[in-house]
Order: structure tokens, then C-alpha cells, then sequence
């Protein structure tokens, strides 16, 4: 491709569920260097602490606010991220619009939406594509009903993605 993209506000191949909202804006179809989504993060949604291996992740925050973590803590604890400390003192932080979290590869994160209205970001994901696949597999199976945490936690495995702590996606769940 040696022409650009410009892909106007609610433009992109979206996927909406009753648990997720995610819009595709620029594809491994498009990019070598990285995947860029628009994510609808709902209340109670906790994505769980979480490890790639081979993946990095840019995270920007649009509307709502968002509880973010991204370091190696003391202690992974198993149950709850929330909770954790750095060995320099860090702890995970509440962002709104115009914070950014930037994980390199191996470093455990996470974010939830701890609140009762929706939060917004942006999501940049490199290398393409595994998360775009991910995304639609997930998405699926929340449309299907067939998510539950075994299921998930499967999933995320098949794309790098190793959970530590429980993905929580039903707000009543959090």
C-alpha cells in the first residue's frame, strides 16, 4: 500500500456486544508495525494483570477514567492487581482523558473501569495481528454467550496473552 488512511470519527470495523465495544481502525491489513482500536471499556470490566511475551501496548485514555497498572510488582499476588506495589513504591493509578500507559513486552498491566458509566481508549497494539483475531474471538463469544473465565483464559493463551490475575467481565463479577 503506498497510499495513507484517514479514517473518520465512529469509522472502522466495529464489533458491539452486550459485555465490549470494539472498533478496528487500522489493521495488520494496513500497518506492519501495529494494530489501532477504539475500546468502549464498560463499568465493572477488569481486564485482569496480564503478560505478552512477544507484544507491546499503547493505552490512551479518551473519556471516563480508568484504574491502570504497568510494572512488575513486589508480589504477584493472584487475586487482585489493585493491590500491588513496586519495589520503587509504585501502585496502580486512576487516568482520565489524555493519560497514557505505554507496556513493553514482558511487562505485567492491566486496567478496569471502576466506575458506573462507560470509559473510552485507544489501543495500539505491535506487532499485528494477533490481538485483532483475539478481539473478534473474544467478541464472538460474548455475542454467542458462550464467554465464561475458562473459555477466555483458553483464548487468551492461544494469542500471548498469560493471565495472573482473574478477567472480570461482568460488572457484577467486580
Amino acid at each position: 500500500m503506498t497510499d495513507g488512511l484517514v479514517i473518520p470519527p465512529g469509522a472502522g470495523r466495529k464489533f458491539v456486544t452486550k459485555a465490549q465495544e470494539v472498533t478496528f481502525k487500522v489493521t495488520g491489513d494496513h500497518s506492519r508495525t501495529g494494530s489501532l482500536f477504539e475500546v468502549v471499556v464498560p463499568p465493572g470490566f477488569d481486564v485482569g494483570a496480564h503478560v505478552h511475551t512477544r507484544t507491546e501496548e499503547i493505552f490512551y485514555v479518551l473519556d471516563g477514567e480508568l484504574e491502570l497498572l504497568a510494572f512488575e510488582p513486589d508480589e504477584r499476588t493472584p487475586e487482585d492487581w489493585r493491590s500491588w506495589r513496586g519495589s520503587d513504591g509504585r501502585r496502580p493509578v486512576r487516568a482520565g482523558p489524555g493519560s497514557c500507559m505505554f507496556v513493553p513486552a514482558g511487562c505485567p498491566h492491566a486496567f478496569t473501569n471502576p466506575h458506573d458509566t462507560p470509559a473510552r481508549m485507544l489501543f495500539l497494539s505491535a506487532p499485528p495481528p494477533d490481538h485483532e483475531a483475539y478481539f473478534e474471538e473474544l467478541l464472538e463469544m460474548f455475542d454467542s454467550g458462550t464467554a465464561n473465565v475458562d473459555a477466555v483464559i483458553n483464548l487468551r493463551e492461544k494469542y500471548d496473552i498469560q493471565q495472573i490475575t482473574p478477567l472480570r467481565f461482568d460488572a457484577a463479577e467486580s
